[in-house]
């Protein structure tokens, strides 16, 4: 058990348990937290035992769920991308998201561009022309009021993000594309 704690060995997950005396936390052997000193370690068959010793969870491994592998950058990811779908009109920055996500400015651009070949900006700028779109095909709105009504803090902004990811100017989108489904152009 020593030994796949000391490697991490992801192969031992959800078979034992290891809890710290000195900090009082219980992991699993994957995590990747500091290898602790032997002489501070004790072995579990499963996280009830380690809680009724009085250990606590590990916050990076997540040794308190329930299931064999737990990927905390996934729960970031889409932690990520609810909170910038929900809030795309705000004008939030990286250090925000990141604050609310729980994780840092540089490891959130990291994570999100590994796990979906983007950054968070361009994200939320491909959520903003989404919308967009949907309210050229749909409203009357003028461009200006649509960028505004899409979290653009300027027209100039909102036409140069909207032709980068459509290649048409938002007015030469409305006309090219008013009579064809709202569906088949969004995505």
């Amino acid at each position: 058990m020593w030994k796949a704690t000391v490697t991490c060995d992801s192969a031992y997950d959800g078979i034992f348990f290891y809890a710290v005396k000195t900090t009082g936390i219980f992991c699993r052997p994957s995590c990747k937290s500091k290898v602790p000193n032997y002489e501070n370690v004790s072995f579990f068959s499963n996280a009830q035992e380690a809680q009724r010793a009085g250990y606590r969870p590990c916050k990076r491994c997540r040794s308190d769920l329930n299931i064999k592998i737990y990927d905390p950058f996934e729960c970031v990811l889409e932690d990520t991308m609810r909170l910038i779908k929900n809030n795309y009109v705000q004008n939030m920055s990286l250090n925000e998201i990141a604050s609310r996500v729980g994780v840092s400015r540089f490891h959130l651009n990291r994570i999100f561009k590994e796990r979906t070949g983007y950054t968070p900006r361009i994200y939320l700028e491909r959520i903003r022309v989404k919308k967009a779109k949907e309210l050229l095909l749909t409203t009357v709105f003028n461009s200006t009021e649509i960028g505004y009504q899409t979290g653009y803090q300027s027209v100039s902004s909102f036409y140069n993000a909207f032709k980068r990811n459509t290649g048409f100017s938002p007015s030469q989108f409305r006309t090219f594309h008013s009579g064809n489904t709202v569906n088949q152009e969004l995505d």
